[in-house]
C-alpha cells in the first residue's frame, strides 16, 4: 500500500507554518504593546510618587498618623510610594487587557475590564482619602496653635482629636465611594466619632477651665475697681 507522505508530514507541517506566519505580527505587536505599556507605566509611577513628595504628601501621611497605621499592616512603602504604584498597576492592567484582546482571550480581557471600569471608584476614593490627610494635617495645626495661643493645656490632645475626626470623615466618604460602606460599618463609625466627639467636649471643658477662670477673675476686678 502506497503511503502519501506528502499528504501525512508536509501538509499539516505546511498549514502549522501558515499560521505561524500570521500570528507572528500579532505576537510582535502583543510585544510591543507590553514593553511600551511598560515603560510608561514605570515613568508615570516615578513622576506620580516625586509629585506627591514634592507636595509634602507623605509628611501629611505621617503627621495625620496613617503612615503609622501602614506601618503597623507590615506596609514599608510610604504612601507616595503606594500611589505611585497603584498608578503602575492601572496602567499595566490595561496593557494586559489589549494584549488578551489581541490574542482573541476575550473572556479574560471581559473580567479585567470590569476590574478597570471599578479603577476610577478607587482612583476617587484615593483622592478623597488624601484630601482628608491634607486638610487634616493643616487644620490640626490650626487648632494646636490656636489652643497653645489660648493657654489651654491639651493643645496637642485637641490637635490629634481634630485631626483624627476629619481622617474618620474622609475614610467614610472613601467607603461609600468604593460601595463598601454597609450599615453595621456607618453604624459603628456613627458610635465612633460620638465617643471622639465626647472626649473633644471634655478636653475643652477641662482645658478651658483655667482660661475662663482668669477671664471671669478679671472682669470681677474690673467691676470692683468702678
Amino acid at each position: 500500500m502506497h503511503m502519501d507522505w506528502s499528504a501525512i508530514v508536509i501538509e499539516p507541517v505546511k498549514a502549522m507554518l501558515v499560521r505561524a506566519a500570521i500570528f507572528l505580527p500579532t505576537l510582535v505587536g502583543i510585544l510591543v504593546i507590553l514593553v511600551v505599556g511598560w515603560i510608561i507605566a514605570a515613568v508615570l509611577k516615578n513622576v506620580v510618587v516625586k509629585l506627591l513628595k514634592m507636595i509634602q504628601f507623605d509628611a501629611a501621611s505621617e503627621k495625620s498618623g496613617l503612615a503609622d497605621v501602614l506601618r503597623k499592616g507590615g506596609i514599608k512603602n510610604t504612601l507616595s510610594e503606594l500611589m505611585g504604584g497603584l498608578i503602575y498597576w492601572i496602567i499595566m492592567l490595561l496593557v494586559f487587557m489589549t494584549s488578551l484582546n489581541a490574542l482573541g482571550m476575550t473572556v479574560v480581557a471581559s473580567l479585567l475590564d470590569k476590574v478597570i471600569l471599578y479603577i476610577p471608584n478607587v482612583i476617587a476614593a484615593i483622592f478623597i482619602i488624601s484630601l482628608g490627610i491634607f486638610f487634616a494635617s493643616i487644620i490640626g495645626s490650626i487648632v494646636m496653635t490656636t489652643s497653645m495661643n489660648a493657654g489651654i493645656k491639651q493643645a496637642k490632645l485637641l490637635s490629634q482629636v481634630t485631626q483624627t475626626v476629619i481622617v474618620i470623615f474622609a475614610a467614610i466618604m472613601t467607603l461609600e465611594q468604593l460601595n463598601i460602606a454597609t450599615t453595621i460599618l456607618n453604624t459603628t463609625i456613627t458610635v465612633l466619632l460620638g465617643a471622639i466627639g465626647l472626649a473633644f467636649a471634655l478636653a475643652v471643658g477641662l482645658g478651658s477651665k483655667d482660661v475662663a477662670g482668669k477671664l471671669i477673675h478679671d472682669l470681677v476686678e474690673k467691676l470692683k475697681g468702678k
